[in-house]
């Protein structure tokens, strides 16, 4: 195994600091979008000049805090990355980046974040913070989440909620997103990173022990992961249900097209090396982005306009 040096300067120094932000992963990003057209669905009077500006400096805190989070973990995760049959050309595993520089990194990329969020409001950055806060409690001993079963997926998947409020924070409409909604976001979260925890254990299995690159892994298996997965379906579902019945009931109509990207999604994890294990390259999976495409206009149709026959065809029949 390279171990990753801390003097002198390793060749191709820059580029491999550049690399472990993975600005290729802002991409993920994407589950900031919701969380804002929700709130200029709901907070229509927050559109103007103001709100774009707010959106760019928002997504550009988000990327920051996000790359500091990916820094830490490639600082922590080296040592286990160089037993895995890709991962160890990584920039730190395969020696490429400077150690104490690199802590250094973590923390500025984590204050620049934040002081670019105290531009939108006080809610985005303690949002913000929060997102940086649940990266140390998923990559840092003693807690170190990712090392625990279950846990690990509840942990890294509490992101996608977090990612929702940043797109709420970021419009800012004078009241609070509902908590159904929330805990739904959160469990599709969970949904999408049990399936990524299959795929890589599916994958890696075949190179080395599964268990020596995650510790989790070592109680892994692919029936219990498999479960897991079912129940995080839905209990996400049940969650979006809740808040459809409350607050938008022609969002029923969307249930279709979710339950197919859903399952779509999960055939993915069984696919030799695929997109499943790296969600930022999910951009060519073209039938699947098709349907979420699809499903976020219809999503944005239906919050903003009503069908009254419809609503109370469901509301008679939940009288009966």
């Amino acid at each position: 195994m390279n171990v990753p040096p801390t003097s002198p300067l390793p060749p191709n120094f820059l580029k491999g600091h550049l690399e472990i932000c993975r600005f290729d992963h802002w991409i993920k990003n994407v589950f900031i979008v919701p969380g804002i057209l929700l709130g200029i669905s709901v907070y229509p009077s927050s559109m103007g000049p103001s709100l774009w500006l707010a959106i760019a400096i928002g997504l550009l805190a988000s990327g920051l805090i996000a790359s500091s989070n990916y820094v830490i973990n490639e600082i922590l995760d080296a040592p286990f990355d160089a037993l895995h049959p890709t991962k160890k050309y990584r920039p730190t595993p395969a020696g490429r980046v400077h150690i104490r520089f690199a802590y250094v990194q973590w923390l500025a990329l984590m204050v620049f974040g934040l002081l670019l969020g105290s531009l939108v409001s006080a809610q985005l950055v303690w949002v913000l913070a929060w997102l940086w806060i649940m990266g140390c409690i998923y990559n840092i001993k003693p807690i170190r989440a990712k090392d625990v079963p279950y846990i690990d997926v509840l942990v890294e998947s509490i992101n996608n909620p977090i990612r929702l409020l940043i797109g709420w924070y970021i419009v800012g409409p004078p009241f609070q997103i509902p908590v159904s909604l929330l805990i739904s976001y959160w469990m599709i979260g969970a949904y999408l990173m049990a399936i990524k925890r299959f795929a890589e254990m599916r994958d890696i299995s075949q190179e080395i022990s599964a268990k020596q690159y995650r510790k989790s892994f070592g109680f892994y298996t692919e029936q219990n992961l498999l479960v897991s997965i079912m129940f995080y379906a839905s209990a996400s579902m049940l969650f979006f249900g809740v808040f459809v019945m409350r607050y938008k009931l022609e969002l029923i109509l969307s249930f279709p097209l979710i339950a197919l990207i859903m399952a779509m999604y999960l055939n993915l994890a069984f696919k030799v090396d695929g997109s499943a294990q790296a969600p930022e390259k999910l951009w060519r999976e073209k039938p699947l982005m098709l349907a979420c495409f699809s499903c976020l206009f219809l999503m944005i149709f239906l919050m903003n306009y009503s069908f009254p026959s419809f609503t109370s065809f469901f509301q008679q029949s939940v009288l009966r």
